[in-house]
């Protein structure tokens, strides 16, 4: 076989990842983002989920607006960048906290509205840290960063909550990821993609392995499942 078995299934939304999966040392090719809009205009719905901050996303990615419908913050917030509206999903850490990383030479440190990142092998101070000050929160890791989050919040409750906004459920989407943070949210989907240079234990948990790597990976899956549209 070389392709997934879409069966009879019927795809409404892609949920992707965006660092090694959509995006190549930061960028989406021009290839991948045709694909994507071939995919929306056929009406379907495009989900980004995504570790990074807003505004450094927004920065390294001006073609936001192609998704309906952004899950940042590894599911800490929704944004929909059409109408520019953003929804907490969970509470931020208190100031002590980044204080107190500081304090302890922890560094570089990211902080958006509710994750706080670094990379390893920080996380062991991170963790005396949120010991000390006494914080409910969860480290998640990605191929070396190292995430802190409230417990509970991942990208598959972030997933869930973008899903339940466009009234969709998690069987009508194909999701697409690389890493270990992936893991969580690509057991939701209907059909779960691991790409060509994702982690091994990705490609173990994932229904289907892209031949190619990152963004041409994504374009394969889609261009086989729209090449099967035309035809059922």
């Amino acid at each position: 076989m070389i392709g997934p078995d879409f069966g009879e299934r019927r795809f409404l939304a892609i949920a992707s990842d965006y660092d090694g999966t959509l995006a190549e040392e930061g960028s989406v090719s021009a290839t991948t983002l045709a694909a994507l809009k071939r995919f929306k205009a056929a009406k379907g719905v495009l989900i980004l989920v995504t570790g990074r901050v807003l505004p450094e996303l927004a920065q390294i990615f001006p073609a936001l607006d192609v998704f309906d419908l952004v899950v940042a913050e590894n599911g800490a917030l929704l944004h929909w960048p059409k109408s520019g509206e953003t929804r907490l999903l969970a509470e931020a850490p208190p100031p002590e906290f980044v204080a107190k990383l500081k304090s302890m030479g922890v560094g570089p440190i990211s902080v958006g509205h509710c994750i706080v990142a670094t990379w390893e092998p920080h996380q062991t101070l991170v963790l005396e840290a949120i010991r000390e000050l006494e914080l409910d929160l969860t480290i998640i890791f990605n191929k070396g960063a190292v995430m802190f989050l409230p417990t509970g919040v991942n990208k598959a409750s972030g997933l869930e909550a973008a899903l339940a906004a466009l009234s969709l459920n998690p069987s009508d989407a194909i999701g697409f990821g690389d890493a270990e943070n992936d893991l969580a949210f690509l057991k939701l989907c209907g059909l779960s993609v691991a790409v060509a240079n994702a982690l091994d234990s990705v490609k173990q948990a994932a229904d289907w392995t892209t031949q190619a790597p990152r963004g041409a990976g994504v374009t394969e899956v889609l261009e086989q499942y729209m090449a099967a549209e035309k035809t059922a």
